[in-house]
């Protein structure tokens, strides 16, 4: 057991930590949003968004309107509560509380309103999942059981909130899906429709990504940003990547920058371009004297672009620019070649 002095010497150095921080002193009376309470709003919310997978309430045994009407009253305060204690903890000093609580009814009155709108997104998504991926047994299968799907369903849930300026809340949900699955999908994040992670694992995207619609990421991908040392200064940049409609992004594969674009036949970076890309080209993309780079595929007659890190059999090339033969006959067009690495 501690002795006296020692006691009071561990009790000095903590309470004097709380003097000099401010972080330590929450609002006055007023708890943080629980966390346990989101995820479980959460996880009611997508027994809502598909019936009788994650409960014992089958569509074919009750009423649908009393069953959505039913759960969305049960949420309701729950949410509502949850948000206004989020509310209060970012909120200027001497706000009324009734403005808060306006806010917040207003709030969750938009929210539960998009649900339909959402729920669509989720059904474009399980079959995206589900042509995309000839594993898949089932639609139901890939409900109950995929991680990217739990990962997508809760992003679209926290993008929402996300979308309100609700703080805090949209970040413990994608927090709970990366836990769960792996996958980290910022809530700020734009994706639009038929969105499929295949495995998952690994996966990264990050607040300011765009992703257009049919896009298909395997498991190990990152959609980040280059360097972040200026932090804050950063905030409501656009830091990363652009990827646009019917691409298909492979595993491992790292796509940087705010300015890069992802297109159809189109390689953008800085002020640079590639037009045409054709199978098997290497891009390289410079910045900040960091060499970044990126192999991509069109293929012929489907449409679709796709991006994959840089294969083994390419060495590290120095001074190099132009067209070069690789190893396997392809053409590769190299720009701003400094030092071309596996990715």
């Amino acid at each position: 057991m501690f002795s006296e002095q020692q006691l009071s010497c561990i009790v000095q150095q903590i309470t004097e930590n709380y003097k000099n921080e401010d972080i330590f002193y929450i609002k006055s009376g007023q708890c943080m949003p629980d966390r346990d309470c989101i995820i479980h709003i959460m996880l009611r919310l997508r027994q809502i968004m598909f019936p009788g997978y994650f409960d014992d309430e089958y569509l074919g045994r009750t009423i649908p309107e009393y069953f959505v009407g039913h759960n969305i009253l049960r949420l309701y305060d729950d949410l509502s509560c949850q948000i206004k204690s989020a509310f209060i903890q970012v909120s200027q000093e001497n706000i009324p509380e009734k403005e808060i609580e306006q806010k917040t009814k207003e709030t969750c009155i938009n929210f539960f309103s998009s649900l339909g709108t959402i729920q669509k997104y989720l059904v474009k998504d399980v079959e995206a999942a589900y042509n995309g991926d000839p594993a898949a047994k089932t639609r139901q299968e890939i409900i109950f059981c995929y991680p990217g799907l739990l990962a997508i369903f809760v992003y679209r849930i926290a993008h929402e909130l996300y979308k309100m300026e609700v703080p805090l809340i949209p970040r413990i949900m994608s927090e709970y899906a990366h836990s769960h699955t792996g996958i980290d999908i910022n809530p700020g994040a734009q994706i639009g429709e038929y969105f499929f992670i295949d495995h998952g694992t690994g996966v990264v995207i990050g607040e300011t990504t765009i992703i257009g619609n049919n896009v298909k990421i395997y498991q190990g991908v990152t959609l980040g940003a280059l360097s972040t040392r200026s932090g804050q200064l950063l905030r409501d940049i656009k830091r990363h990547p652009t990827i646009e409609d019917n691409v298909t992004i492979y595993s491992s594969a790292s796509i940087l920058g705010g300015d890069t674009l992802v297109r159809l036949n189109k390689f953008y970076h800085l002020n640079g371009a590639v037009d045409n890309i054709e199978d098997g080209i290497v891009v390289v993309l410079t910045h900040e004297d960091k060499n970044l780079a990126v192999f991509a595929d069109t293929l012929v007659g489907e449409q679709e672009i796709v991006v994959k890190p840089i294969p083994s059999y390419i060495k590290k090339v120095n001074g190099l620019s132009g067209c070069t033969q690789l190893g396997d006959g392809s053409i590769s067009l190299i720009i701003d070649a400094g030092a071309l690495v596996r990715a």
